[in-house]
């Protein structure tokens, strides 16, 4: 079979619908968390004078270092960028049945917004995503909160 060359990226901007909720694997310490975010997107009805809003809901996954990020520096509201890809997965749910969803696992965000909602210029990427735990960088020390600049 020939190898077929294809892309599997996705690059949203909007806001989080809810906190992050982080949380480490059992087994291996690595850290996961997963947020909604909404995307927004004006519309045109031939048959209304009005344009309207339509807003798409997405689920994002994110590892390691950068779900660490998410969960010290994102909250409900905060307006981002992210780069990533989908991912698609399977469970059983208790009565047997399989189940599938499709996410988006982030590879970096950027804060977006003005600086005095606390999230303007702030960005993160894993440089590594395959091998989280051979990544030594760390996430910076300052909250970001009490008028403290992020240091990015």
């Amino acid at each position: 079979m020939r190898d077929i060359n294809s892309l599997n990226k996705v690059i949203l901007i909007g806001r989080l619908g809810g906190n992050p909720e982080l949380r480490y694997l059992p087994q291996t310490e690595r850290a996961v968390a997963r947020f909604s975010l909404a995307t927004n997107e004006r519309y045109y009805n031939p048959d209304n004078p009005e344009s309207e809003i339509r807003t798409e809901w997405h689920r994002i996954t994110v590892w390691g270092k950068l779900a660490e990020f998410c969960e010290k520096y994102l909250n409900q509201g905060k307006q981002i960028c992210l780069e990533g890809k989908l991912r698609t997965r399977s469970w059983q749910d208790k009565d047997g049945n399989k189940k599938y969803t499709t996410e988006i696992e982030a590879q970096s965000i950027v804060m977006l917004g003005r600086k005095d909602e606390g999230s303007g210029g702030g960005s993160y990427q894993e440089r590594d995503t395959q091998d989280i735990s051979s990544n030594k960088e760390s996430i910076p020390d300052s909250e970001g909160e009490d008028g403290e600049e992020v240091p990015f």
